[in-house]
């Protein structure tokens, strides 16, 4: 009688996410399966073997001896195979969807006047772009790839730094027309100050005076829910706004925006990362040409010399 067919790759792979994610749900989310055939496919692993890998709790997964010493070779016969297909396919066509999450700004500013470049290198890609500024799940949404302005937060997905921008403070030309230019941070205190709205900011700007770090709280009569609200109140006189250096240069260089208190900027930055789901560099052609040319093709041109102030 014939054997059945074995996919004991598929098994590895589904066997080491659930490990290297903590659980049965996070690994069928990370491979678009159920958590019934996550928890099926490693039963079978199981029952093959004659050994019991995991130790399942109402929390946590733990690995026995015998699951510990497959996990090590298991990660290495998937390293081996990622290899042997690297070097078959290194001339294959990207081609397919890549669904791409961006923030606001940056997606703007940034990525979208890339776009007709990518697809005339990748014209077997298309591209689905959302722009957000909510921190959103990649599996919830099933997207490919995100871009992320700010600090990372510890996850499972893997990062690719596009580079870094430093923040500053600046205002139109008739708003400080009006109410005139502080000189020093504190003097925002009669200022008014575009704040945001979205849960993860902490609404207080960084400086350094007297050689001392100070955040003060930024008040005032408008606040935004992104960088780009904040960006075009301040451009019609609203207020003052903190923003990266990628999204307001040409502003600063054609002078609709003036920097102010540069002699009190810490230099700050915020980091730019595209960030996707990948193990063991196992990802589509299509992903990896759009993370490869992202990584070439993003320049932030941030000097870090001051501005020119008023």
């Amino acid at each position: 009688m014939p054997r059945p067919e074995v996919n004991r790759s598929g098994e590895m792979e589904v066997f080491v996410r659930a490990v290297e994610l903590g659980g049965f749900s996070l690994a069928a989310r990370a491979l678009r399966m159920t958590p019934s055939a996550v928890s099926k496919l490693v039963a079978r692993l199981e029952r093959r073997l004659g050994a019991r890998l995991i130790n399942r709790s109402t929390r946590k997964l733990l690995l026995t001896a015998e699951g510990q010493a497959f996990l090590e070779r298991a990660h290495r016969v998937l390293a081996d195979l990622d290899e042997a297909e690297r070097a078959v396919t290194a001339g294959a066509v990207p081609r397919g969807l890549v669904r791409v999450n961006c923030n606001v700004p940056f997606g703007l500013h940034r990525l979208l006047p890339l776009v007709p470049r990518f697809t005339a290198a990748h014209p077997e890609v298309r591209l689905d772009i959302a722009l957000t500024d909510q921190v959103i799940d990649l599996m919830d949404e099933r997207a490919d790839v995100a871009i992320r302005v700010g600090s990372m937060r510890p996850s499972q997905l893997m990062a690719r730094k596009l580079g870094q921008s430093r923040m500053a403070v600046v205002a139109a030309p008739t708003y400080l027309a009006r109410r005139g230019v502080p000189q020093t941070p504190y003097d925002l205190d009669t200022h008014n100050c575009i704040a945001f709205n979205f849960a993860r900011h902490v609404d207080e700007w960084s400086f350094i005076v007297d050689g001392t770090h100070v955040s003060l709280p930024a008040r005032g009569d408008v606040v935004a829910g992104d960088g780009e609200i904040s960006r075009r109140l301040a451009l019609v006189g609203q207020g003052v706004t903190r923003l990266s250096l990628f999204h307001i240069r040409p502003d600063i260089k054609a002078g609709r925006l003036v920097p102010m208190l540069e002699a009190y900027n810490p230099g700050d930055v915020e980091e730019v990362n595209v960030v996707y789901v990948g193990h063991g560099g196992r990802l589509p052609a299509r992903v990896r040409a759009l993370i490869d040319f992202l990584a070439a093709e993003v320049d932030l041109d941030d000097a870090p010399q001051l501005l020119d102030t008023i």
